[in-house]
């Protein structure tokens, strides 16, 4: 079993996220090229760009086991990453206005010393409920579109965008929950502390 667990993200959700499978582990940013072939799916997109990640921080530390991860939101295969300004944000969200999008996250696990490569991906169906442009121009006018892919956050005011979502709900904060604990015990990487004794 692998000395500890890396996190290479400075995402503050996926941290969140990892925190509540009640595993320990420390966060090791990995900064990498994110320059990606157009022609991939969304879906390949983000399991390449998890393990890239992953790669740079397990290169660093081959005893531990890295945790890798890229999410992307698309709509009708084209990719939407993050607005470069107001304008923008509201053109991405009147676009997802009232339509069923993909969320994409990635993950990818490297324990170069025990030989561990597990590079997985999940997607999640998000329906937009069809709200008025002034609800839309509001939500920008808070900020909180800036910073993320497709314009919205599902866990802030984006909640009020959305109608409803089929598939793992932590996918679309950032990290596929669901899919990282079925790898981590397939590891035997075991899953919240364990408090008291056994009688």
């Amino acid at each position: 079993m692998p000395t500890e667990i890396i996190l290479a993200s400075a995402s503050p959700r996926r941290t969140e996220l990892l925190s509540q499978l009640g595993v320990q582990f420390r966060v090791l940013p990995a900064d990498v090229d994110e320059t990606i072939d157009d022609t991939l799916s969304p879906a390949e997109m983000v399991r390449e760009l998890a393990r890239r990640k992953a790669e740079v921080i397990a290169a660093q530390y081959p005893d531990s086991l890295v945790l890798g991860s890229d999410t992307l939101v698309a709509y009708q295969q084209h990719v939407l990453g993050k607005p470069d300004d107001a304008a923008h944000a509201l053109q991405m969200l009147q676009l997802l206005n009232g339509q069923c999008h993909q969320v994409h996250t990635g993950i990818a696990l490297i324990c170069r010393s025990q030989g561990v490569m597990v590079v997985k991906s999940e997607s999640t169906d998000v329906f937009f409920r069809q709200v008025d442009d002034g609800l839309l121009q509001r939500y920008v006018a808070t900020g909180e579109p800036m910073d993320k892919a497709g314009a919205y956050a599902i866990q802030g005011y984006g909640a009020v965008l959305v109608d409803r979502v089929c598939g793992c709900y932590n996918n679309v904060v950032g990290l596929p929950t669901a899919l990282l604990c079925r790898e981590l015990e397939a590891l035997g990487i075991p899953l919240l502390p364990e408090y008291g004794s056994r009688g």
